[in-house]
């Protein structure tokens, strides 16, 4: 295939490789298209909090240069460093065995940018995740994540009745109305960016074929509760808590 500038990075991936690797929806489509409204450039230093088995941390390294530290809680770093080491990465990519709900182990304003892809939503869905973020951020340092969830202002009463019978708490699926209004509370931070993610289908097909899928989503999908997701992107800049 011919490859050309309008055709994503993602989807010149080695599919194998990809359906080895992905834990959910598909990260490196989902990250690269949050990338692409991120003033990315050589040489930053970001930190991918919740990377999983590192498809996250691989898309900004290969694509844009950065130098990333891959911190994740289930996946061993001698795993994602092998992986690194293959595709020659090593030097770009740093894994980490990181607890985002413990003491984080970094330097104060250490990062040009924290980036968190599907993995947020299960250490950041309280009011004092962003504080404990934000100091390890350069000034006007962003965080940027991106987040499942469902189009409406769910609650376990009352969402769509074919999501009824697959939904639990631990899905922690929210609204963007919901994630944005948590950000707002706190002073630390300037929402620059909140939207819906074009990517969100996509990036649910791409990982259907997934054993991982076929175990736990396929039936879900077929059912139509698909319908009611979306993948919710916020971006906030780190500002003086005096302005």
């Amino acid at each position: 295939m011919t490859m050309t500038l309008h055709t994503p990075f993602t989807d010149h991936y080695d599919r194998a490789f990809l359906l080895e690797t992905m834990m959910g929806p598909n990260a490196m489509r989902i990250t690269e298209e949050m990338a692409a409204m991120l003033p990315l450039s050589p040489g930053m230093r970001i930190l991918d909090l919740g990377c999983g088995k590192g498809i996250s941390s691989i898309l900004l390294a290969e694509k844009y240069g950065v130098t990333v530290f891959a911190a994740d809680l289930w996946i061993a770093p001698t795993e994602n460093a092998q992986r690194f080491t293959t595709l020659g990465l090593d030097q770009k990519i740093f894994p980490l065995r990181v607890d985002a709900t413990q003491t984080l182990p970094f330097a104060d304003d250490y990062f040009d940018m924290i980036i968190s892809v599907d993995a947020y939503q299960y250490f950041g869905n309280n009011d004092s995740m962003l504080a404990k973020l934000l100091p390890l951020l350069k000034k006007d340092g962003l965080i940027a994540v991106a987040v499942p969830g469902f189009i409406g202002d769910y609650t376990e009463g009352n969402v769509p009745d074919v999501v009824k019978p697959f939904w639990t708490p631990d899905w922690y699926f929210y609204s963007r109305h919901w994630w944005q209004t948590l950000w707002e509370q706190e002073p630390g931070i300037e929402i620059i960016q909140s939207r819906e993610m074009a990517s969100c289908q996509q990036a649910w097909d791409d990982f259907m074929p997934c054993a991982l899928a076929q175990e736990m989503m396929v039936p879900i999908m077929e059912a139509g509760a698909g319908d009611y997701f979306s993948f919710i992107q916020l971006v906030g800049r780190k500002v003086s808590r005096s302005q």
